[in-house]
């Protein structure tokens, strides 16, 4: 695995892993608090209970129960049994006889907080107490007297404290545990792509038929692989039209640099006279043209290549450029015996220059190719949003298999066909990029008698 495809891998299983944590941190913050807070609630409710129970039956007792001394006697006796040894629960009744207290009251000014329920909280210097308070009238010799109840929230406290601590505790080994599994979940889903970078780091420009496997992928990374084996099919395509492009530049400027190179060869060889160095100079010159000629369309179709649109766009008949055009090839219209036929009309956004040069290109192949005294239709038509410019000559047809690569530069459908002298296989790759640089497509078709070759402009760019 190369250090890039490592290192995104381990950042994305981090992403999750930290995005696993986070939902759990969130979900157990929120669910321990949630449970802490209902506990805290019961706990306090339970405490509160406990201080109204034992408040009421002592006062109940009291109020009803105990109307002289002797009664009395035996509450206290009761009030001293319940009356617990370590401090945690106490008893206080205060009167102004002497005779009818019990227990030691809280020294005055100690810290008192007011809770619910008419229940104080009272902090002393070594413990708290939750203490309730309240006056009972006189009953027949027992005078009114102030009943007070005081229990230690201690036990309370600390299962509160011991339920928050293992709340915390539980919750982070939560936590610990989904990053754990979150980890585990990740590089087992992750695996895939582990598989899929090492096959692509085994893709080479000595294997470029080999694809990624598409087998047992999960579903989010189908479409990626699906897309990506259609990109690598793109490249194949693209190189083996490059490494053929590079043979065929190769063979045609060989030809003409052949040429250059034996006639100069030639003409060195011995002595000549003014006429004959002067005729080998016109030839090298029209190989020199020739050369001049592949060089600039091979330029132009690289800047096609790169997206150059048509620019000073002009609306203009078709028709009307048509026609201009096929008056500088009328001597070879006469030449080859055939006629040109327009038919129908249209205006579109053009680039004359452009234009002009891709019906030349056309009107050369059909008249080239096409049969002798035969007549050349060219039919202009308003398709949806484009102009056609069909033009058809009668001929030998051109097999199916050829159709789809006339556009391809320097193929030719078979060599007795091509006029090495005067093309160089690229004219119709010319039309095409014209026409893409139009906004436009390019077409061809061939039966038994007739061949239409042509090309679409948009009608509004």
């Amino acid at each position: 695995m190369s250090l890039h495809a490592l290192v995104t891998h381990n950042s994305i299983a981090r992403r999750l892993v930290m995005m696993f944590s986070l939902a759990a941190a969130l979900v157990f913050t929120v669910t321990g608090f949630a449970v802490y807070s209902v506990q805290r609630m019961e706990l306090r409710r339970h405490q509160f209970e406990e201080v109204h129970i034992r408040f009421e039956y002592v006062e109940n007792v009291i109020a009803h129960r105990v109307p002289n001394l002797e009664k009395w006697s035996i509450i206290q006796e009761k009030l001293a049994e319940l009356t617990s040894p370590d401090g945690s629960l106490l008893y206080m009744v205060e009167s102004n006889d002497a005779r009818f207290q019990f227990g030691t009251p809280f020294e005055k000014g100690v810290v008192t907080d007011r809770e619910d329920d008419g229940i104080d909280r009272i902090t002393l210097p070594d413990r708290t107490y939750l203490a309730m308070s309240k006056t009972i009238p006189a009953l027949g010799d027992r005078p009114e007297v102030r009943l007070t109840v005081a229990v230690d929230p201690h036990s309370f406290d600390t299962t509160r404290r011991i339920l928050r601590f293992a709340l915390v505790g539980f919750s982070l080994l939560g936590v610990c545990a989904v990053a754990a599994l979150g980890w585990w979940i990740t590089r087992r889903s992750l695996a895939a792509v582990d598989d899929l970078s090492r096959h692509a780091q085994a893709l080479s420009p000595q294997k470029l038929g080999e694809r990624l496997p598409q087998n047992d992928l999960p579903s989010e990374l189908s479409g990626l692989v699906l897309s990506f084996n259609g990109a690598l099919h793109r490249v194949e395509q693209a190189y083996a039209q490059l490494s053929t492009f590079n043979a065929d530049v190769a063979h045609e400027l060989r030809t003409p640099l052949g040429n250059l190179i034996g006639q100069t060869q030639v003409i060195l060889s011995r002595e000549r006279s003014a006429v004959e160095l002067q005729e080998v100079l016109q030839s090298n010159l029209e190989e020199l043209e020739r050369l001049r000629c592949i060089i600039n369309d091979m330029l132009f179709l690289a800047q096609a290549d790169r997206g150059m649109r048509a620019e000073n766009l002009t609306r203009a008949s078709i028709a009307a450029e048509v026609a201009l055009t096929a008056e500088f090839l009328d001597m070879l219209i006469e030449e080859a015996g055939v006629t040109l036929e327009i038919e129908g009309d249209a205006d579109a956004l053009i680039e004359p220059a452009l234009f002009r040069r891709a019906i030349t290109n056309l009107l050369y192949n059909a008249i080239q190719y096409g049969a002798r005294d035969s007549v050349i239709q060219i039919r202009i038509a308003k398709v949806d949003d484009f102009v056609s410019i069909q033009i058809s000559n009668h001929g030998q047809p051109i097999g199916n298999q050829h159709l789809d690569r006339l556009f391809d530069r320097f193929y030719r459908v078979d060599a007795a066909r091509s006029d090495s002298q005067n093309s160089h296989g690229l004219g119709l790759a010319i039309v095409k990029a014209v026409a893409a640089m139009h906004g436009g497509t390019v077409f061809a078709r061939s039966d038994s008698t007739l061949t239409t070759i042509g090309l679409t402009v948009a009608h509004a760019i």
